[in-house]
């Protein structure tokens, strides 16, 4: 049996071959297995694209043609304030433009057992949201006569976030390098070491209720769901690599929507997945169906050169070497000025060079040229 597969190894893909061999009968007869093998081998030959098959217009074509049925509207999360996600056209716009910042980036956090079954279900999902000093206060106020800033603190909201009141203070002290820091009971008073003007004092006083004490920085709101048998947290904010330090958290299953914080944490091969997944989970939303392969080809030209590049002018198409190809896309004179300074020269080898001087395209059967040899 070893022989005949071996003699079908540079025919069918290795990924092929070891499907058919971990799927086959363990008592199959050579002659069985051969057919599969035969079959599987013509069925990977008839799913080649032909030579010259303009496989980039068909999917510009699949793709946009759907994308028209689009519609261009925000899905909110019920009962949670603040939990938006940004679907249909306007979220495939954000994708394929390879935006860095994006309108609603999000996580899904999975988690590891227990956890996801449901223990301690809340109280994790409270620490993973981030917790300002805003959130843990009842008032901030200005001592003028003795120009300090004065914080009190709400026990309540520490109890409920489950923290130590003191590590408060320590938070505020890191935060603040140049201030005398000191806290009783739940009163904090913070005042400069060296004597500076009030209107400096309310300075401070608002960067100090944007002050990190607890959970993770950029998620500012958090909603346990449960899917299937486990349960998981949707985040409305994104912070991958600190989601990957706390141990509850399934490393392996983490995602965000944000590509570029993918492309950063876990390299570019995981972020031309993640273009996958994120088109394919819009169109899937709309109720549409495009072949996976044409999301594959998009994904595979826009992280290309190693790192992420939109469909833009700026993108992808400032890499194309052909001269005239770039001066089609939104601004001729710039790109055709700098050309001609610079003594460029266009080979005419892709499709709209040779469409803008009237010439038979490089496609389909424009693709081979016609060599003869003269007698001398």
């Amino acid at each position: 049996m070893d022989k005949l597969f071996k003699s079908y190894e540079g025919k069918i893909p290795e990924n092929l071959l070891k499907d058919v061999k971990d799927n086959l009968p363990a008592k199959v007869d050579k002659a069985k297995a051969e057919k599969v093998l035969e079959r599987v081998y013509s069925e990977y030959i008839e799913s080649k694209v032909d030579a010259g098959e303009s496989v980039g217009l068909i999917a510009a074509e699949s793709i946009g043609e759907q994308g028209t049925q689009m519609t261009l509207n925000t899905f909110h999360y019920a009962g949670v304030a603040e939990m938006n996600v940004t679907v249909g056209l306007p979220r495939l716009i954000e994708i394929l433009d390879g935006r860095k910042n994006i309108s609603t980036p999000m996580m899904e956090i999975y988690l590891n057992k227990p956890y996801n079954k449901g223990k301690d279900i809340k109280q994790i999902a409270l620490s993973i949201k981030e917790t300002k000093l805003k959130d843990l206060t009842h008032e901030f106020s200005i001592n003028i006569a003795e120009l300090i800033i004065e914080v009190a603190l709400d026990k309540k909201a520490i109890d409920s976030v489950g923290i130590d009141i003191n590590l408060v203070g320590k938070k505020i002290e890191k935060a603040l390098k140049a201030y005398e820091v000191k806290q009783k009971d739940n009163i904090i008073t913070i005042k400069s070491i060296k004597e500076q003007p009030l209107n400096e004092l309310y300075k401070i006083k608002e960067k100090l209720k944007g002050v990190h004490i607890s959970g993770i920085k950029d998620v500012y709101q958090v909603l346990p769901v449960k899917r299937g048998e486990e349960f998981i947290i949707i985040t409305a904010g994104s912070n991958l690599k600190a989601a990957f330090d706390n141990e509850y958290v399934d490393s392996n299953r983490t995602t965000t929507n944000n590509i570029f914080e993918v492309s950063n944490v876990l390299g570019v091969e995981a972020a031309r997945q993640s273009i996958i997944d994120e088109v394919f989970k819009v169109i899937e939303s709309q109720g549409l169906n495009i072949d996976k392969r044409h999301m594959m080809l998009v994904a595979d030209m826009m992280c290309s050169s190693g790192v992420i590049k939109g469909v833009t002018r700026y993108g992808v198409v400032s890499e194309k070497a052909s001269v005239l190809a770039k001066a089609s896309f939104e601004t001729p004179i710039k790109h055709i000025i700098s050309a001609a300074l610079l003594g460029e020269e266009d080979k005419l080898n892709s499709v709209v060079e040779n469409v803008m001087l009237n010439q038979a395209v490089p496609v389909g059967t424009g693709l081979p040229g016609l060599q003869t040899k003269i007698d001398k």
